[in-house]
């Protein structure tokens, strides 16, 4: 539906009911007669019951099935009387459970008149009643408490790792070769794989048999061979006597997932700007010499006794444009506004050529600057970085997850700008938990590699403290030095660091605005990572402007300001866009609304009851102690803590790593947790007085959530006065 084309061809499609039950006009007259009756004290001019009668189905309104119809049924009654249940043994108690928090959150917003309950019994079985149903079915009940045990006698292999960075990188897989008196199997997931293992193989005077299946293998005689299989790990069996190798291994690679991605060449960035394949019927065109009209399709006109094709064009007062198709190159797409709202240009008026003038004097300042720029990049030609292969591709495969296509081609730009000659200044931009820090650190691995250093670049104490961490996790097998600076670390320790930066023993540094500093001398910095540019000033990024001729500068960023957009769209820094969400990810449910306590109080619970965590975010210091009382009082079961900047260094670190590890389960905090802060288990946040917030910062806290697979929620908490100012 994006872009119109056709990708492949389908047999068949299946289409379900958009909901339960019939929502026609009878179904809605019974809805009335029944809410009247089940709501007596709830007014005529309830919003659900409004909505409902105008023929809108607001969301949730299954849990008003009853209520459509005569009456409701439960999956027993479809079931004919041969069924076998299979049920777990503590299905009665995961009945009664369900069946409390049901009533439960019946009790806790009985009372509210804008969206009034029905009892649970209307809507679920008690556990009693499930027992009933149940029972007038055969069944087979499952017992998690084994009686017996079966043995199966296998064991791990030892580290077989080929490392080539060692004088004898094999040296581990020939050992337990040469020990090992059995039948040996290598396996690989690929054919491609198999015949590069094979190569791998070879000049350790390791012969491997092709075999087709584990049978075969089994029937011949000769060993080692080498399988294709989707197998990750190997093992060493007992009974016959097998060791089973696969190639991650060999490779020392972590599990990745495996899926199929079509590559969608309509997401890819170069097809999103003047590509007239892509034109609708009512799109905006530029056409060169009229201005802004709108395509009406293509129509066949007869001139002078010969037919041909030309594109409709509307502009203002409903004139008519024809343009011959052999003049396509006349038009241009229309990047201004939205495409409903593009202001069409009256045929014959001086409005388009006084458009052209001013853009072409504001193209003339541009271009100056890219001149200006480009002039002094040539000047001064930045370290073309010679890059292992074998090096980068090991630690490219230690990254514990999948790259998304757009990932995957900001890295390969990455990689050639670091190969070429000229200074890279390229712009990732990419939405909060994409995979923008991965990128950051393919890079920091290449300028290292290249035996360069590293500034990376961040806004926050606590965002310094999370890319240390997450930095030094991914290098942990390389011999590359991390360090941090920022408040939480001692001055002792600060002047350490940049001796040891001065003299090239610190490989990375992550750092603050104290990164700015001038104290600050570095060996041989060759990369510079700026995260989250949007929150730097224009003299703190001078500094860096002034580097920008000599050294790579990459610059990450959800929320990109105007300025840094535009130079990148109009050439003067490369962009690379990661529109792709991870893999699994769930789009994060927002709701806007005023305080009520039911609703903040079911939102902790929900998370909390779920195993999850919140973050509460208040802005104001000094009455945080108040609002945590309340939360308290509205939610029993949460145990809160409080963060915020006034604190001290060493006790704000320990408040963010106890809640990363789930010490506790609510974290009320002012806006410190803003950038970067990464804890995949707290997927609530409630945000009080959004109203005082930025676009930009409400677009990063609500980023905070959502970095798994669960479903994230996010409640902009406004007073009753803006709410309705928004509607």
């Amino acid at each position: 539906p994006d872009d119109q084309r056709s990708l492949e061809k389908i047999d068949q499609i299946q289409l379900f009911p958009a909901r339960e039950f019939p929502f026609t006009d009878d179904a809605i007259k019974q809805f009335r007669q029944a809410f009247r009756n089940q709501f007596p004290e709830v007014s005529s001019k309830n919003i659900l019951y409004l909505d409902v009668s105008k023929g809108i189905a607001p969301s949730g309104i299954e849990y008003y099935l009853p209520l459509f119809v005569d009456k409701t049924e439960t999956l027993f009654d479809y079931l004919p009387e041969s069924t076998v249940l299979v049920l777990p043994e503590s299905n009665h108690d995961s009945a009664e459970t369900f069946y409390q928090s049901a009533d439960e959150r019946f009790q806790q917003r009985k009372y509210d008149v804008d969206r009034p309950l029905l009892e649970p019994a209307k809507l679920f079985l008690s556990a009693d009643e499930f027992q009933q149903k149940i029972e007038l079915f055969s069944r087979v009940t499952l017992s998690y408490q084994a009686k017996e045990t079966s043995v199966f006698h296998c064991q791990s292999l030892p580290e077989l790792i080929i490392d080539g960075r060692l004088k004898e990188p094999a040296k581990q897989l020939l050992s337990f070769l040469n020990k090992f008196t059995g039948k040996i199997l290598f396996v690989a997931e690929t054919a491609g794989h198999r015949e590069g293992l094979i190569e791998k193989l070879t000049p350790y005077q390791i012969k491997l048999k092709q075999v087709d299946s584990w049978q075969a293998f089994i029937d011949v005689e000769q060993s080692p061979c080498i399988l294709v299989a989707p197998m990750d790990h190997g093992l060493l069996l007992d009974k016959p006597s097998i060791a089973i190798i696969t190639e991650r291994q060999l490779s020392g690679e972590k599990v990745q997932q495996r899926r199929r991605r079509r590559k969608s060449a309509a997401k890819e960035l170069e097809n999103v700007f003047n590509n007239l394949n892509e034109l609708t019927i009512g799109s905006p065109v530029v056409h060169q010499e009229h201005g802004v009209g709108r395509y009406l399709g293509l129509q066949t006109i007869e001139i002078g006794g010969i037919e041909a094709e030309f594109l409709t064009l509307q502009y203002a007062s409903d004139d008519k444009l024809y343009v011959p198709v052999s003049s396509l190159q006349l038009i241009g797409r229309y990047s201004g506004a939205s495409a409903e709202n593009a202001p069409l240009h009256k045929l014959g008026s001086d409005r388009w050529s006084k458009a052209k003038k001013k853009a072409m004097e504001r193209a003339r300042d541009v271009a100056a600057e890219l001149l200006d720029i480009h002039a002094k990049r040539a000047a001064k030609q930045g370290h073309a970085f010679e890059i292992i292969d074998e090096d980068y591709l090991a630690f490219a495969a230690a990254f514990p997850f999948e790259e998304t296509p757009d990932q995957a081609t900001a890295i390969d730009a990455l990689y050639l700008d670091m190969k070429g000659k000229n200074p890279m200044d390229r712009v990732i931009c990419g939405d909060v938990g994409f995979g923008k820090t991965e990128v950051a650190m393919r890079a920091a691995f290449i300028a290292v590699q290249g035996g360069k250093q590293v500034a990376v670049l961040v806004p926050t104490t606590l965002l310094a403290q999370q890319h240390f961490q997450n930095f030094r996790d991914r290098f942990v097998d390389w011999p590359v030095r991390v360090e941090v600076m920022s408040r939480f670390v001692p001055a002792k320790q600060q002047k350490t660091i940049m001796s040891q930066l001065e003299s090239g023993q610190v490989d990375i540094v992550i750092g603050t605005h104290k990164l700015l500093s001038k104290e600050i001398k570095y060996n041989a910095l060759g990369l510079v990572i700026i995260d989250e540019e949007h929150r730097f000033g224009v003299r703190q990024k001078e500094h860096f402007k002034k580097l920008r001729f000599e050294l790579d500068l990459l610059t990450l960023t959800a929320t990109p300001i105007p300025r840094t957009l535009n130079m990148a769209m109009s050439g003067l820094r490369d962009i690379s866009i990661i529109a792709t969400p991870p893999p699994n990810r769930h789009p994060i449910k927002t709701f806007i609304s005023e305080w009520i306590d039911s609703l903040v109080q079911e939102a902790c619970q929900r998370e909390i009851k779920r195993g999850g965590q919140v973050f509460f975010l208040h802005n104001e210091v000094k009455t945080m102690d108040k609002m945590a009382r309340e939360i308290e009082k509205l939610v029993p079961e949460a145990r809160v803590q409080i963060a915020h900047g006034q604190m001290a260094e060493r006790e704000l670190e320990q408040i963010m790593l106890d809640f990363y590890h789930q010490r506790f389960n609510l974290l009320l905090s002012t806006t410190i947790i803003e950038s970067g802060i990464d804890v995949p288990t707290a997927n609530t946040i409630i945000i009080n007085r959004a109203d005082k917030l930025g676009l930009a910062q409400l677009h990063q806290l609500r980023g905070r959530v959502g970095r798994s697979h669960h479903r994230a929620y996010a409640y902009f908490i406004v007073p009753p006065k803006t709410l309705m100012s928004k509607d």
